[in-house]
């Protein structure tokens, strides 16, 4: 019996996939700052803000399906925390739930890599969706790291949107996490280096 070689996982290119996952954020930004020239006032500009993103995340996360026939588990988890609290602040005309969507997936995230640490499980290549290829203790080391920085992360938004505006918390989400998160991940370089599983020679 021939069995058939599987063939390898595919992935979006580096900028699809930042597009898809900065667009919706570029669409909340643009919407809560322009939303005066087309004759939105107050909480209509918030509200109306908080729909254009969360049906601009159900749309990233249609074509990402449509072009690999698959959502990785972070996007997806992230999508669906979007359309419920996203849903629950446009049904309960409550922006609080929506501040609050960063800390609940940030700190999902953050327990999930660091309680299957307990388990001798690094979940970070499930989580990430990642390209690398590591040992196994890279990844340990590495899915440690993000597991404390997602905590971190959710740390922080919730001092931001405790002592801070509506207006400054936009900012921050929008160029605040995002540049926090591509340095972190840059600065884990050396990391992915040292640990790189190398494939043996033919």
């Amino acid at each position: 019996m021939q069995i058939e070689a599987v063939p390898p996982r595919r992935h979006l290119p580096p900028l699809a996939k930042l597009a898809l996952e900065m667009g919706p954020l570029v669409l909340f930004f643009f919407a809560n700052a322009f939303g005066e020239r087309f004759g939105l006032q107050g909480d209509q500009t918030t509200y109306a803000a908080i729909a254009l993103f969360t049906g601009a995340t159900v749309v990233a996360l249609a074509i990402h399906f449509a072009l690999l026939r698959r959502v990785p588990i972070m996007p997806l988890i992230s999508g669906v925390i979007v359309l419920v609290f996203g849903g629950l602040a446009l049904a309960l005309r409550d922006k609080t739930f929506f501040l609050i969507k960063p800390t609940i997936v940030n700190t999902l995230f953050g327990v999930i890599l660091l309680g299957g640490l307990l388990f001798r499980k690094p979940l970070l290549s499930v989580v990430l969706d990642s390209v690398f290829a590591l040992t196994e203790e890279g990844w340990r080391r590495l899915t440690l790291r993000w597991g404390v920085f997602f905590l971190a992360l959710a740390a922080l938004n919730e001092i931001v949107w405790r002592t801070q505006d509506y207006e400054f918390w936009v900012k921050f989400k929008v160029f605040g996490i995002m540049p926090i998160t591509v340095l972190f991940a840059l600065a884990q370089t050396p990391l992915l280096m040292r640990y790189e599983q190398k494939k043996p020679e033919a």
